[in-house]
C-alpha cells in the first residue's frame, strides 16, 4: 500500500496491512528511501528578526486578480529562488555526505524558507543565488512536524529579492501552478501544472508525523525541488514543494507531487524566524474510518466515526481511558483484519467526526495541553471522555 494512502491521525506507531493510522515520529531523511512508495523531493544525500511585509499574504484570490504569463513570473521570481547545498556527518566510519535542495527568499534580513529535510540536520549550509553568488547560512528555526525550516544568510544583501507569500486557501482544484527549483542540480528549472487535489494527507511511511492539508499537483518536481515554491498564476508562493509519489522506488516524478500550503507556512513562520521551539498536539491513537461495511462487519450501531484500532501505550488517549481493538501495537502489526472491541469516536468538542482526516485536522488546531471532549461509543453505550493532548513525540 502506498504510504500516503495510509489513514493517519497523530497517533500510534502500529503499521498493519489495513488502513489504520501510524505515527511515532522519526526525523525526515534527505531524499527518502528507495524502498518507500513515497519520496521527499530533495536530492538524495551522497557520500564524498522578523519577516518583511513582502512575505505576508496579500489576501487576494486568483479569481479576483489577473494572471500573468509564466515567462513574466519566472523573470520576477527567479532571483528569489536559491539553491541550498548541505553537508552532513563526516567521520572515519561515515564519510561526509552532500545534498541539494531549494529555498525561497523571505526578506532583506536574509531569511530563507525551505524544508526541514533539506536543512534541519545539515552540518553546513551554503546558499547559491541566481547569479552564481554564494553565501554561508545557518539554521534559524525549524518545524519538523510540518517539514519546514528557516535559514539565514550573512551578507549578500544585494541578492536578497523577497518573494511574496500568497493565499493557499483561495486555491481550487484545476488552478494553474508553477514550480521553480533545482532538480538534479539543474538550477532554476521552471515547470508547470495544475492543482490536482487539495487537503491531502501525506506520510513518508517511516513513522513521521503525517503532513496534512497538502496541495497535490502534477507540476513536474524531482529530487532537488524540495523547499522551492509552488506558485499561483500571479507568481505568489502558495506552497512549499516537499514530496512526490514514488511507486517505482526511483525517486522520480510520476505526476503526483505534494506541497505544504502557504497557510501552514504563515501559521508557524513567526516562531521559526524567532527560533522558538514548535510543538504539535498528539492524541495517541490509530484508527479506521467507519463505513457501512465496517459497521456491519464489527457489529457497530453507527454508520460514521473513527474506530479506534490501537491506543499508544502511555499516550494521551491511553491516559484518558480510550480502548483500542488491539491490546498492543505489536498485536496490531501481526494482524490483517480488525477485531471487535474498539471504541468509536463520533464527535470531538461537539463536532461530528466522520473520518480520521477530519479528527486529525481538528486536533491540529489545538495546542499541547489543551483538553478535548470525545464522544465515544463503547459497545452500545455512549460516553464522553476528556483527553489532554500531549506533545507529538520528538522527530
Amino acid at each position: 500500500m502506498p504510504s500516503r494512502k495510509i489513514a493517519i491521525v497523530a497517533l500510534a506507531s502500529a503499521a498493519v496491512g489495513f488502513a489504520i493510522a501510524i505515527g511515532i515520529v522519526v526525523a525526515w531523511t534527505g531524499g527518502g528511501s528507495g524502498n518507500s512508495s513515497s519520496a521527499l523531493a530533495a536530492t538524495p544525500t551522497t557520500t564524498s528578526s522578523q519577516t518583511s511585509n513582502s512575505s505576508q499574504s496579500s489576501g487576494q484570490t486568483v479569481a479576483n486578480s489577473a494572471c500573468i504569463s509564466a515567462a513574466d513570473i519566472y523573470a520576477q521570481l527567479r532571483p528569489s529562488i536559491v539553491e541550498i547545498i548541505t553537508t552532513t556527518g563526516g567521520n572515519q566510519l561515515f564519510p561526509q555526505g552532500q545534498g541539494e535542495g531549494s529555498g525561497i527568499v523571505l526578506d532583506s534580513a536574509g531569511h530563507i524558507l525551505t524544508n526541514n529535510h533539506v536543512a534541519g540536520n545539515a552540518s553546513t549550509l551554503e546558499v547559491k543565488f541566481a547569479d552564481g553568488t554564494t553565501a554561508s547560512a545557518k539554521l534559524v528555526g525549524s518545524d519538523p512536524g510540518n517539514d519546514l525550516a528557516v535559514i539565514q544568510v550573512d551578507g549578500a544583501s544585494s541578492e536578497l529579492k523577497p518573494a511574496t507569500i500568497g493565499d493557499s486557501t483561495a486555491l481550487r482544484v484545476g488552478d494553474s501552478v508553477l514550480a521553480i527549483g533545482n532538480p538534479f542540480q539543474l538550477e532554476g528549472t521552471l515547470t508547470a501544472g495544475i492543482v490536482s487535489a487539495l487537503d491531502r494527507t501525506f506520510s513518508s511511511g517511516s513513522g513521521t508525523r503525517p503532513l496534512s492539508n497538502m496541495i497535490q499537483t502534477d507540476a513536474p518536481v524531482n529530487p532537488g525541488n524540495s523547499g522551492g515554491p509552488l506558485l499561483n498564476c500571479q507568481g505568489k508562493v502558495i506552497g512549499v514543494v516537499t514530496a512526490l509519489e514514488n511507486p517505482t522506488g526511483q525517486d522520480v516524478n510520476v505526476g503526483v507531487a505534494f506541497a505544504v500550503p502557504s497557510a501552514t507556512v504563515e501559521r508557524f513562520l513567526p516562531d521559526m524566524v524567532s527560533g522558538k521551539a514548535i510543538s504539535h498536539p498528539w492524541l495517541g491513537i490509530a484508527g479506521e474510518d467507519i463505513t457501512p461495511n465496517l459497521a456491519s462487519q464489527l457489529n457497530i450501531s453507527v454508520m460514521s466515526g473513527v474506530y479506534v484500532a490501537v491506543v499508544s501505550s502511555g499516550g494521551p488517549a491511553d491516559q484518558a481511558g480510550l480502548k483500542g481493538a488491539f491490546a498492543s501495537e505489536n498485536q496490531a502489526s501481526q494482524s490483517a483484519s480488525l477485531p471487535q472491541g474498539g471504541d468509536v469516536i463520533t464527535s470531538v468538542d461537539g463536532q461530528s467526526v466522520s473520518s480520521i482526516h477530519q479528527l486529525a485536522a481538528y486536533i491540529d488546531t489545538k495546542k499541547v495541553g489543551d483538553t478535548v471532549d470525545l464522544s465515544v461509543l463503547r459497545g452500545k453505550d455512549t460516553t464522553t471522555i476528556k483527553a489532554t493532548l500531549g506533545e507529538w513525540p520528538s522527530q
